[in-house]
């Protein structure tokens, strides 16, 4: 199964559906299987007086409130329907996370088939069973979750009336950047494992080479946010992925897929020619003469590897040349 490639859009359109088109065209230039942006409503987001996050602060302007911030960065239902057309003309899955109960009817409504629950949702039991009873395929962040947070949320999502096998499970980490000690990587696995789901990994560090080894630790997902230009206004920019750096991981995650192979040791296809090169034989190491016995003084061991294995010198030693050999000549 290939890797499915979340280009993570997200809010970087900065509001504008000729930035977010621009989007769309950088993801399907690059390779992802689909192109993400949020669906949600200011006013049923956050309150009022809510505070930014510091790295939001430190990328926006900082006597603007987080409900400020976002009002500009909504997508109108017209704007999706725009969005969605576009991607269908550019052959690329348009995704969506929702962030309120509006937002799931809407998503639904327009006829999404994968929903992306984002970290921060994963402790909200009514719009967990609002995703769940949809019985669509289900992507989950786990940021900021424990294990048994991550338990919880799963059991909802199932009740509700959605199947195991519908669901992936992203490990993540919501601090944009995220510094490289507190990826745990491992954790993924660990996620996988116990709960017996398919398991990704939805990225805000710098760089590619985490998402690279989430794909050869068997992740089926990778998440990862996406810009026109890391020097742009807005919250998300600077931890974000330039078009030549999102390209560079798609095509890395792809030749990473190749690479893992079937996992049976056995030669492959390509160097099965190298066999009677590389490997070695045994050989007259002088001349001998037929009916004499073959001893470690008149054998030999060499390359090419298209005669008597060396691994059967102990039965080739006292046994009786049944011909005459040159030296070097295979037995």
């Amino acid at each position: 199964m290939s890797v499915f490639i979340i280009a993570e859009a997200g809010v970087n359109h900065n509001g504008s559906i000729k930035l977010a088109k621009k989007l769309i065209d950088v993801a399907v230039k690059a390779g992802a299987d689909a192109v993400k942006f949020q669906t949600f409503k200011a006013e049923n987001l956050v309150t009022k007086s809510v505070q930014k996050a510091d790295y939001q602060k430190e990328t926006t302007d900082k006597a603007e409130s987080q409900f400020e911030m976002i009002k500009k960065l909504e997508l109108d239902i017209e704007m999706h329907k725009e969005l969605i057309s576009y991607c269908k003309q550019k052959g690329i899955i348009f995704l969506s996370t929702p962030f309120d109960h509006e937002s799931i009817e809407l998503l639904n409504n327009l006829g999404l088939e994968i929903f992306k629950i984002p970290s921060g949702e994963i402790i909200n039991l009514p719009y967990l069973r609002d995703i769940g009873k949809l019985d669509k395929s289900i992507i989950i962040s786990t940021g900021m979750a424990d294990i048994g947070e991550i338990e919880d949320a799963l059991d909802i999502l199932i009740r509700s009336g959605t199947k195991k096998d519908n669901i992936t499970v992203l490990h993540a980490n919501t601090m944009y950047p995220t510094p490289m000690e507190d990826v745990n990587l491992r954790a993924m696995v660990t996620i996988g494992d116990t709960f017996g789901v398919n398991y990704g990994y939805s990225d805000h560090t710098l760089g590619i080479e985490v998402d690279i080894a989430a794909v050869a630790l068997g992740a089926t997902v990778i998440e990862k946010h996406f810009t026109l230009d890391k020097t742009m206004e807005g919250p998300d920019h600077k931890a974000s992925l330039e078009p030549n750096e999102l390209k560079a991981m798609v095509k890395a995650i792809r030749n990473i897929e190749k690479a893992l192979g079937s996992s049976i040791k056995k030669p492959s296809k390509s160097e099965i020619p190298n066999i009677n090169i590389a490997r070695k034989s045994i050989v007259a190491n002088s001349k001998i003469k037929k009916g004499e016995k073959f001893n470690e003084e008149n054998l030999s061991i060499k390359r090419a590897g298209n005669g008597i294995t060396p691994m059967r010198w102990d039965e080739t030693i006292g046994s009786i040349a049944t011909k005459d050999y040159e030296k070097d000549e295979l037995i």
